[in-house]
Parts: C-alpha cells; sequence; structure tokens
C-alpha cells in the first residue's frame, strides 16, 4: 500500500527522482552527448521516440533502425525540427526476423561509427498467434530474440568504442513488471506456442518475453564482467503508459479499464525517464545487471532473479539463432534444443 501511495504521488527514490520524473529530468545533469552514438529500436512512436527526443536534445547521435522506415524519416524529422542539426542515420531492421538482424549490424559496421549505447527498446504484443520466418512465436521473436541477436553481434563494437575512448558503454533492455506475471518452464511453453497455438496466450507469451529480457540482462551482466568488458546492461520498467501496444486493442472496455487506471498510467515523457536515466546518468558508472522502475533500483521477480534459468535461457537462446544445419530448436528437450 505504501509503495502505491509514494508511486501516486511521485515520491523520490535514493536517485532523487520518481514516477513522475520525465526523461528531460533526469538527463538535464548528464554530460553533453556529442560524443556519443546510440542505436535505439522502436523509436519511431511512444517511448522509443520520446527516448530519441531527449537524447537528440542532448546531442547524441542516433540511429534509428525499423521496419517501417517511413515511420522512422518522419520521427527524424519531427526531431530534426525540434533540434536542427541532430545526426540521425535511419536504418531497416525487422526484429523478428533473423536474418534483418544481421544485414542490418552488417549495414552499420559499413558506417565505421562508434557505438556507445544500445537501447533496446522495440517492442509488440499479438493479440493473434503468429510465427516468424525463423519458426519462433512471433512476440518472442520480435520482443526478446532479435534484440539477443542484435546485442550479440554488435557487443565486440561497444566493447571496441569503450576501450578506445575511455568512455564505459551502455546497453539498456526494456521490460515491464509484467515479466512477474510468468510462471512455469519458459522454455517448454516457448517451445509449445512456436509449434501449435493451442496452448497460445497472448497475455503470458507477452510476459515470457518481458521475463527473458530481464533474465538476458542478468546473464550478460555476468559474462561482460567475466571478460572486464567495460560496458554495462541494465534492465527498465518502464510504467503503464498507453502506448501503441495497447491502442491496438480500442474498444468499450479497454477504454473504461485505463479511465479507471488513468491515475496510475504515466505520460510518455514520465514513461521514458527510466530508460534515459538508465542510459546516461552519471551515477550509473559500473552499474550492471540490475533492474530499475521509476529511475530506482527495484526487485525482479523471482525467476527474474535465478541464475540458472538466465543461463538455461541463454544457451538455449544460441541455438535459436545458430546459423548450424544440426542445431533444432525442440521443446520436448529439457535445455529446448537437440542436435540432429
Amino acid at each position: 500500500m505504501l509503495e502505491t501511495v509514494k508511486y501516486l504521488i511521485g515520491s523520490t527514490g535514493a536517485s532523487g527522482f520518481g514516477s513522475k520524473s520525465t526523461a528531460e529530468e533526469v538527463t538535464n545533469t548528464c554530460p553533453d552527448l556529442r560524443s556519443i552514438t546510440a542505436i535505439i529500436t522502436g523509436a519511431t512512436s511512444g517511448i522509443g521516440a520520446e527516448t530519441a527526443r531527449v537524447l537528440a536534445k542532448r546531442r547524441a547521435r542516433l540511429v534509428l533502425p525499423a521496419r517501417n522506415l517511413k515511420a522512422a524519416e518522419e520521427a527524424k524529422a519531427r526531431i530534426v525540427s525540434e533540434f536542427p542539426g541532430s545526426e540521425i542515420v535511419v536504418m531497416a531492421l525487422d526484429l523478428s526476423s533473423l536474418s534483418s538482424v544481421r544485414n542490418f549490424v552488417s549495414e552499420f559496421e559499413l558506417l565505421n561509427l562508434p557505438l556507445n549505447l544500445l537501447i533496446n527498446n522495440a517492442g509488440k504484443f499479438a493479440h493473434e498467434h503468429a510465427i516468424s520466418e525463423d519458426g519462433i512465436e512471433m512476440t518472442f521473436a520480435t520482443n526478446y530474440l532479435g534484440h539477443f541477436l542484435l546485442t550479440k553481434l554488435l557487443l565486440n563494437t561497444m566493447i571496441r568504442t569503450a576501450k578506445q575512448t575511455g568512455v564505459q558503454g551502455r546497453i539498456v533492455n526494456v521490460s515491464s513488471s509484467i515479466h512477474g506475471w510468468f510462471s512455469g518452464d519458459m522454455i517448454r511453453y516457448i517451445g509449445q506456442i512456436s509449434i501449435s497455438k493451442s496452448q497460445y496466450d497472448a497475455t503470458r507469451a507477452y510476459a515470457l518475453s518481458k521475463l527473458a529480457n530481464v533474465l538476458h540482462t542478468k546473464e550478460l551482466a555476468q559474462r561482460l564482467k567475466q571478460v572486464d568488458a567495460k560496458v554495462t546492461v541494465n534492465c527498465v520498467h518502464p510504467g503503464i503508459v498507453r502506448t501503441r501496444l495497447t491502442r491496438e486493442r480500442e474498444g468499450l472496455i479497454t477504454d473504461l479499464v485505463f479511465f479507471l487506471a488513468s491515475k496510475l498510467l504515466k505520460t510518455i515523457p514520465q514513461a521514458a525517464a527510466t530508460t534515459c536515466y538508465a542510459a546516461t546518468h552519471p551515477r550509473l558508472v559500473n552499474i550492471s545487471g540490475e533492474y530499475f522502475a521509476d529511475c530506482n533500483k527495484a526487485s525482479t521477480s523471482k525467476l527474474g532473479s535465478n541464475s540458472n534459468e538466465a543461463a538455461k535461457l541463454w544457451a538455449a537462446s544460441e541455438i535459436m539463432v545458430s546459423r548450424h544445419a544440426k542445431a533444432v530448436f525442440d521443446p520436448r528437450n529439457a535445455f529446448g534444443y537437440h542436435s540432429m
């Protein structure tokens, strides 16, 4: 009850920020970002667009990957009109397609740009069951697996940039408190819904993808620490906001729910605050593997803090993104894969 009251009144935490803080407010004290190159997925609308706008205001160079290039160009135009001189590169990327992720990284490497900041923000809520071209359930493929591969392929560039510039790189995974709604065997469930829609539940699939973001953060932080990489990774819950994810399901019930919950909803500038805080604030130098909500450290679900589950998901993910012909994702196997 106390936490709810703090949220509603916008009480600040140890960071000096709270639920009512905005992205502009949390970046007021950050250093000039003109030397920073950032990739932000899902930046054509909502939280991602506000994140991009605020980082551009702080003079960061932006790379905006998008499936819809027209929407990305429009997002770029809005930012440039507000902040003339902004350096923004629009590139093609469909996160549900592993080949598209590989193509994007290849094209990005041809630009010979540094990479200081990777914000894995894009997400979708698939009301209808669908399978990606790689044979993976669409929500999981878009929200988690595409970002897993993207991060994996960009990591060497980030590590090299940090070493050359002396500026610590940062990866921010945008998750959700809804990750706590998932329980059960993660690998088995993703296998089941990647084969058949009979056990598909849209909310459970979304919760699974957000839990995967949390576990990816936990495992990656450990791996970066082991190789003494000057790159951190943290995970954020932006808060509840009416973005395109929720607008896809319009109607009387949805409108009524949002009306009743209006006091709990954040504005988009408020919802982008935790992402921008994790991406830029000097307080978070050397902080890695943490989960943030309302710009303060928070606790994940029990499953989200399980190191064994994080390692298991990583192993299965490596197989799912592998091009090895003998690597086959298999939901019947406890680890999600087998060799033929």
